[in-house]
């Protein structure tokens, strides 16, 4: 018998979003009576309606946690979570009908697994007619593949474990901004657990659409970047080794994801290569600039 799965998602003013994302939970191939979801409202201007639309879908419970940061809201569904299996997805993400179905095949297909992470297939606002960070996002937004490879963790945008894992490994880490899931992830490694990724085992997110978008993303990523690899560093030459090397980790971005832009048949012809070349510019130069900024005094901040 398939186990009880409890699906986890953090929302914060995005009600239009997560009724989208719900109603793809409400379509899942997966036995009905085998899943709960769970909504934690991250203190949204506007909670009422959070709750309303939660209310709408039988599967799905609503909790409150006003500490800010997505990673509070999901540790306060993991502690009502009442499944042997945790699912975490994201306000606006759009499961396939298979999602839990294949997403819990993975996990239990593989001895000691400590977590599975699937694709997050990007859409566009207007099909064909994409702008040159959708292009960008495209190429660039959450490579769940190279995140295991690389990093060993994944985007909790679509990611199963076991609850009995999180017990062993700890919660995720509330002080981050970003980057708290590949921090856990990281601990899932350490404790000796299998780590997969299954690529039929999909969500769909939105692109980023507009140069403001991404630089709020950004800066938010540069936040939890910065805040995970330099909060533990306790001399002076510790911290200035470690920043001068997220600096340089910048610039190597910018030259790799343009070659990857040049390469992808995603981008035609050279205009089209050379505007979406000038979003990994912006965005490595934003992610540079905030990792000054942070370093001469700024607070890391949710958006």
């Amino acid at each position: 018998m398939n186990p009880f799965v409890s699906v986890i998602i953090p929302v914060y003013n995005d009600d239009k979003r997560l009724e989208i994302c719900l109603e793809a939970l409400d379509k899942q191939t997966y036995e009905k009576s085998l899943y709960e979801i769970i909504v934690v409202d991250n203190a949204s201007d506007n909670p009422k309606d959070i709750q309303n639309l939660v209310a709408k879908f039988p599967r799905a419970s609503i909790a409150y946690e006003s500490f800010p940061g997505s990673y509070a809201a999901r540790n306060k569904g993991i502690s009502l979570a009442k499944g042997a299996v945790i699912a975490f997805t994201d306000a606006d993400c759009i499961p396939y009908p298979n999602w839990l179905d294949l997403g819990v095949k993975n996990l239990l297909r593989v001895s000691n697994c400590g977590l599975v992470v699937g694709q997050i297939e990007i859409f566009f606002k207007t099909y064909n007619k994409a702008t040159p960070v959708e292009l960008y996002e495209s190429i660039a937004a959450f490579p769940q593949e190279e995140f295991i490879k690389k990093y060993r963790g994944g985007a909790t945008a679509n990611l199963f474990t076991y609850k009995s894992v999180i017990e062993r490994v700890g919660l995720f880490k509330t002080t981050l901004k970003s980057g708290g899931d590949i921090e856990w992830g990281q601990r899932v490694y350490a404790f000796g657990y299998q780590q997969i990724y299954a690529d039929e085992v999909c969500v769909k997110h939105p692109a980023r659409y507009s140069f403001e978008e991404i630089y709020r993303q950004t800066t938010r990523i540069a936040g939890g970047v910065y805040d995970l690899y330099l909060n533990d560093k306790k001399t002076f030459k510790e911290i200035n080794l470690t920043f001068l090397r997220l600096l340089f980790d910048d610039f190597l971005l910018i030259k790799n994801r343009i070659l990857n832009i040049f390469k992808s048949n995603k981008t035609k012809g050279i205009k089209q290569k050379i505007a979406t070349s000038y979003v990994a510019v912006f965005v490595g130069f934003s992610s540079l600039s905030e990792k000054l900024k942070l370093r001469l005094g700024k607070v890391s901040s949710r958006a």
